[in-house]
């Protein structure tokens, strides 16, 4: 098992609820501290969502609100494993 930081827990609850309500936007992945990540998802809602007329930010939004409930129903300890030590950036 990983080595448990008393933030884990927070940053689970944090990222799950950004990634329902903001996950259009990747503010879920910069919770987390996957920079890159979320600043692909923030490229493509902004960018890609003015040329599409607001389609990619839907499709956006739809990631992220799978992320975020994948984040929410993860049991604690595999949510540790699976975002902070293997780093697992996408779903």
């Amino acid at each position: 098992m990983a080595n448990l930081n008393p933030s884990h827990p927070t940053k689970q609850l944090l990222a799950g609820y950004c990634g329902i309500i903001f996950g259009g936007f990747g503010v879920h992945k910069f919770i987390l501290g996957y920079a890159q990540e979320g600043f692909i998802m923030l490229a493509i809602s902004v960018i890609g969502g003015s040329f599409t007329y607001g389609f990619t930010l839907i499709i956006m939004q739809l990631v992220g609100l799978i992320e975020g409930m994948i984040y929410l129903n993860k049991p604690h300890e595999e949510f540790v494993d699976t975002y902070f030590v293997n780093k697992q950036g996408w779903f």
